[in-house]
């Protein structure tokens, strides 16, 4: 599988984290489209179904993370 290049995972992430810190979710069809499209984005980019799985698969995927630790992928 092609993994997004850490630069585009960590931006990524920090626009999630602010939007979800703004809770986006409550706000305006704008801001819940956005967040919508950050975390759909993140699934795609990392493989996952669902945004905390895509997260944590993201994290994982950024520098100083062993290549190799599959604790993240699900039984």
């Amino acid at each position: 599988m092609l993994m997004a290049h850490p630069v585009v995972l960590r931006n990524l992430i920090e626009q999630y984290d602010a939007l979800r810190v703004l809770r986006a979710e409550e706000g305006s069809s704008q801001a819940r489209q956005r967040m919508d499209d950050r975390a759909y984005i993140l699934c795609v980019s990392t493989g996952t179904g669902d945004i905390d799985t895509a997260l944590v698969a993201a994290r994982h995927g950024l520098p100083g993370v062993r290549p190799d630790d599959d604790s993240w992928l699900s039984a």
